[in-house]
């Protein structure tokens, strides 16, 4: 699934197309460790113009309390902080879930060259599940987007993650599901 399609040839600055796998192998690492965390397992690995990593992120708003604080905004806050600039035209994206609307207005505004994504988000994702975010024509700025990169990897995680999650609760007392008791 790709939406606009990406470029034929790489970027200026690299010499060659990425090995997306092993990117999102990277986002993976990043959403092992939100998952550790307690927090939903979506990593974000961002690329500058000529491929290196600029920035890292996983899911973090239970921890940081902050309803921003997803995978994505945080590899782009990272990366922003490390250029001195919160535009970053010619980065790519690879992340694990496909990004939500919020995500895809931070992606907008990063002015960032295209997002390589994992599983798909039925419920909230922005750029082909419910949205063709990435070509919206009300948005000053596009970007390529490329979806199933270890798609399935990508979504078995955030699917077992959820499934054991469900389970734990199951297990606990009724009062442990009450509203603000967990």
């Amino acid at each position: 699934m790709i939406c606009p399609a990406p470029p034929l040839c790489p970027p200026a600055a690299w010499t060659a197309w990425p090995d997306w796998d092993a990117l999102m192998r990277l986002a993976l690492e990043q959403a092992h460790q939100a998952a550790a965390a307690g927090e939903a397992p979506v990593g974000a690995v961002l690329l500058d113009a000529a491929g290196q990593v600029l920035g890292t992120g996983h899911n973090a708003p239970i921890a940081t309390a902050d309803p921003t604080a997803h995978a994505e905004i945080l590899a782009l806050r990272a990366a922003a902080r490390a250029c001195g600039n919160y535009r970053l035209p010619g980065s790519v994206l690879v992340c694990t879930l496909e990004p939500c609307v919020m995500c895809l207005g931070a992606l907008v505004h990063a002015r960032v060259a295209g997002v390589v994504f994992g599983a798909l988000d039925a419920k909230a994702g922005a750029l082909v599940s419910n949205l063709p975010g990435a070509a919206l024509p009300f948005f000053n700025h596009r970007f390529w987007t490329l979806g199933g990169v270890l798609g399935e990897t990508c979504g078995r995680l955030l699917s077992d993650f959820f499934r054991t999650r469900r389970l734990a609760r199951q297990h606990q007392s009724p009062l442990a599901n009450a509203p603000g008791m967990g």
